[in-house]
């Protein structure tokens, strides 16, 4: 499998996974110039991307998403909640509400909590190597806890450092919408969970999705080490993915 963040962050998210047979984006949230440049760069031709996995609608997901789909003709995998979120129709779609194999590309869903009609998360694993992709979410429910346990590579959110957020310049209703558990997973949350998930066979962590207001990479960074430290844990690669800059083509 490879994987590259190709843009992370408030302004816009979206990644490319590949296995032997499928290449795929996770959400397509810049435009879709900047994506195709992007794949381009590391050797991909946009028109070879099969598929998009959406996590959600919000516009920093799906910005480029109705101009990549007519120019390049991916299919799109979406809920049908999520679909009557878009402001444009479909023609190439896929429903996923459960786990599913497409090739040699198993995909599990995970349900995540953010405020939007339905909003997932995902497990993708090829050849006995697996990556998880988790934005957005106040936070993880237990009953998912299994699911996420001792994969390869995590690809999760860290967004906001809770006192940079209280102290900074977003109005009260702002700052507990983030806060909420229909919200954003903040530096301490995604350092938890992160220690509860890793394992033996985890090869690296990519945090995405930080916010550039409320956020600085040094400060999750370092609240992820603490608390690895703190539990005793392995410390794998740790990558912290940009707004305008892709990370490099990761293979496993």
């Amino acid at each position: 499998m490879k994987i590259c963040v190709l843009a992370s962050g408030s302004k816009g998210n979206s990644a490319y996974i590949e296995t032997e047979k499928t290449k795929s984006l996770v959400d397509l949230g810049m435009s879709a110039g900047y994506i195709a440049k992007s794949l381009k760069n590391i050797g991909v031709d946009p028109s070879s991307i099969q598929r998009v996995f959406l996590t959600h609608t919000h516009s920093d997901h799906v910005a480029g998403l109705k101009v990549f789909l007519k120019k390049y003709h991916p299919t799109l995998y979406l809920t049908e909640k999520m679909e009557k979120e878009l402001d444009f129709d479909i023609e190439d779609k896929v429903y996923i509400d459960k786990d599913m194999t497409i090739s040699d590309l198993n995909v599990e869903v995970i349900k995540t909590s953010h405020d939007v009609a339905d909003s997932h998360g995902y497990v993708f694993s090829s050849l006995n190597k697996s990556i998880v992709y988790i934005t957005d979410t106040g936070y993880i429910h237990v009953r998912n806890f299994d699911k996420l346990k001792n994969k390869s590579v995590y690809v999760f959110e860290s967004n906001h450092d809770v006192r940079m957020l209280r102290g900074g310049k977003y109005p009260y209703y702002l700052q507990q919408r983030i806060l909420s558990d229909k919200g954003h997973l903040s530096n301490k949350d995604s350092a938890y969970y992160l220690s509860e998930f890793i394992g033996n066979k985890t090869e690296k962590i990519i945090l995405i999705h930080l916010s550039e207001e409320n956020n600085k990479p040094e400060l999750a960074l370092k609240t992820l080490l603490d608390t690895l430290d703190k539990k005793g844990i392995r410390k794998p690669d740790i990558e912290i993915a940009s707004q305008r800059e892709s990370t490099e083509l990761i293979e496993l």
